[in-house]
């Protein structure tokens, strides 16, 4: 990554998360978007919580467990999450598939990769919700056939017209860039950004980012540019009222 600050025009450019679980055939990596910023005092950046980074082995169970007042969003481009709940759900996400649990007052699940299925890796996505002790409930289904070099909405803030909607002011979107293409970052309102390279290398306005880097956009103005470098890139980008209000309760994300 640029080690530049480019504070001038609003980016904050953070490298790789040197948070890190290793749990054997379960590994995850915290990305807090809120650490982008100096001198931050919340990890999170308004309703964005955390990002993980998850990897399971085939043949791996994380075991039936509680979450409570967060809104944990599962994005899975590479293997298979098997998902199983209280409710009855038995649901499979997949490079075609989302799952969103709003967790509200409580929800109980497991995941699940059997002997036979790829290596998985996905990012799980906590969103703070506006208020505590909603209702719990979960989404899950198709998603729409990505396009190259344009942003695809994988999930709006709760009221918009969309399949899958969490319960503050955080949109998401993400793209496959051919080698050396670009595309604008989404632009929402006075939404600022924060955007996370999953495979690949670009440059987002000037900032040079490798895989597993990150940056927040807060400028004014036209939002930067997301270029893929030679071998092109995979980014998730997610619009965020840091404004608005939040809960700090949930189980991991608070």
């Amino acid at each position: 990554m640029d080690s530049t600050t480019t504070t001038d025009r609003g980016l904050y450019p953070a490298p790789r998360s040197d948070v890190f679980q290793d749990q054997g055939k379960f590994r995850t990596r915290f990305n807090f978007p809120g650490r982008n910023l100096p001198d931050h005092d919340d990890h999170g950046y308004g309703p964005l919580s955390t990002v993980v980074e998850s990897f399971m082995d085939p043949g791996t169970l994380i075991r039936m467990h509680q979450h409570r007042d967060e809104e944990i969003v599962s994005w899975v481009p590479a293997g298979v999450m098997r998902h199983d709940d209280r409710e009855g759900n038995e649901l499979v996400t997949d490079a075609d598939h989302l799952l969103v649990m709003n967790a509200g007052e409580g929800f109980w699940h497991a995941e699940e990769t059997l002997a036979d299925d790829p290596p998985l890796r996905m990012l799980q996505i906590f969103v703070r919700p506006r208020e505590l002790g909603l209702a719990p409930g979960i989404q899950h289904g198709p998603l729409p056939d990505p396009e190259p070099n344009e942003w695809r909405r994988v999930f709006a803030s709760a009221g918009a017209d969309h399949p899958f909607t969490v319960r503050n002011a955080v949109d998401c979107y993400d793209v496959r860039l051919d080698a050396n293409e670009g595309a604008t970052l989404p632009a929402a309102g006075e939404r600022d950004a924060y955007a996370y390279v999953f495979e690949g290398s670009v440059d987002v306005g000037g900032a040079a980012l490798d895989e597993t880097e990150s940056v927040l956009w807060t400028g004014d103005g036209a939002p930067p540019t997301v270029t893929a470098g030679g071998e092109g890139a995979t980014v998730v980008a997610f619009l965020v009222d840091p404004d608005a209000p939040v809960t700090r309760q949930g189980t991991i994300g608070r």
